[in-house]
């Protein structure tokens, strides 16, 4: 009987720790730039992302999900966002989606559909809705990055639980070269928005 995935990872991991493989992993330094960055799941950044940025251990608490979306100013995603920056250190917050995202277009009613396909009965889809369970929101992708990464940082940026004078940036990075575009000034906002205050 061949080995289940599961206990394939089970046995690397017991050679791993006997091995002490696990100390090149021990950080080196502490962190400085108290970085908290919002990023696609997207297997391409595991290793780009971190080397584009140029931050090491510590530098950076990493929060993934699909497409770097935030939709919900009081979902997981804003949550952790807030706990990196009042209990893990952290001092600024970049909303970082990627050019060739496999959010772009994506249609709720074709995942709704492989959810089926994948054996969830069509009555329970029918359940959920009659619940109150938007899917076209909750599954919602976008057409555009650059307006996707605007509209999660002025979630973040407008939370009432946000610590003042956080500086929240949107950013897009290509996924093939590791290039950043610096889609929203998170210094430049506060810098104006002081300028408003005083005049």
């Amino acid at each position: 009987m061949a080995m289940r995935r599961l206990e394939e990872i089970m046995a690397h991991n017991q050679a791993f720790v006997e091995n002490e493989e696990y100390e090149k992993y021990w950080p080196k330094r502490s962190g400085n730039k108290r970085l908290v960055i919002v990023s696609c799941m997207d297997a391409r950044l595991t290793e780009l992302l971190p080397k584009a940025f140029n931050i090491h251990d510590g530098d950076a608490k990493l929060i993934k999900n699909a497409g770097a979306i935030i939709t919900a100013p009081f979902g997981n995603i804003m949550r952790s966002v807030l706990v990196a920056l009042y209990e893990l250190n952290g001092n600024e917050v970049v909303i970082c989606g990627h050019h060739d995202c496999g959010m772009t277009g994506i249609d709720p009613q074709t995942v709704v559909g492989h959810m089926v396909e994948r054996g969830v009965p069509a009555q329970t889809i029918k359940t959920l809705h009659h619940s109150g369970v938007d899917f076209d929101k909750w599954l919602t992708g976008f057409e555009n990055v650059q307006s996707s990464v605007t509209k999660s940082v002025d979630i973040v940026r407008n939370h009432p639980l946000l610590p003042p004078n956080t500086p929240v940036h949107g950013m897009i990075i290509d996924p093939k070269t590791g290039a950043l575009e610096w889609v929203v000034d998170g210094y430049e906002y506060l810098e104006r928005e002081a300028a408003e205050e005083q005049a």
